[in-house]
């Protein structure tokens, strides 16, 4: 008995708050379903433990190294651009950065954190379409919320939560002003998105196209 108690606490893990109503709702279905058909009640289980897991928020092993960018999200980078601009809300105009992608499937975990610490001096959150997150329109035409954070030297990160084609809501909990840490959880994204990372043209980018990130953890940058 003991050894399964240890096995069930590795398999166990946190869920996000916004994660709550939707498994009641998936179970309460789940429930009327099967008092309909069996086979109906399984696909409603099936798809309940899907939703309990896709809600998941496990701790994260942040990185101590200094002057480093950490990625926002779990997902695989799907494109690394060099001289592009940043969303034309945060009224950086024709200014250039390095910019990361990270595409982020309904299987990810969706819970995300804050690359780098510093000083959150923007917020802007703009209403969009729900085109495919892959799509290369997506970061202009989406709904999304864009974050800029100046670091203690002075350096302005932007970092992008991006809906995709399922993903309905994004969720924030960061303000202006606010002192924030890398690696602080700040928010989620509902059922399939996209996360953008907008760097200094002169900072050293680590990360690689096709590259697996564990947001949170996985190292995308350096500052020099």
């Amino acid at each position: 008995m003991t050894h399964f108690l240890d096995a069930l606490k590795l398999i166990t893990f946190a869920i996000h708050k916004e994660g709550y109503k939707f498994i009641v709702i998936f179970a309460l279905v789940t429930a009327f379903l099967a008092m309909l058909s069996n086979t109906l009640g399984l696909i409603g289980l099936v798809a309940t433990l899907w939703c309990v897991f896709f809600f998941r928020d496990p701790e994260r092993v942040i990185p101590v190294e200094e002057n480093i960018i950490i990625s926002p999200a779990d997902g695989v980078v799907t494109r690394v651009e060099f001289g592009v601009e940043a969303p034309d809300d945060l009224g950086y105009g024709k200014q250039k950065f390095n910019k990361i992608t990270v595409f982020l499937n309904v299987f990810n975990v969706h819970v995300n954190r804050v690359p780098v610490s510093g000083t959150v001096t923007k917020v802007s959150y703009k209403p969009g379409k729900f085109l495919s997150a892959n799509a290369d329109e997506a970061s202009a035409e989406n709904e999304r919320n864009s974050v800029v954070v100046k670091t203690a030297s002075g350096t302005e990160i932007i970092f992008v939560q991006i809906a995709g084609l399922v993903a309905r809501r994004i969720i924030s909990d960061i303000k202006e002003g606010q002192e924030v840490k890398m690696g602080n959880r700040y928010g989620i994204i509902r059922f399939g998105s996209r996360a953008d990372i907008f760097l200094p043209e002169n900072m050293a980018i680590k990360a690689l196209v096709g590259q697996t990130m564990i947001g949170g953890e996985t190292i995308v940058a350096k500052l020099n």
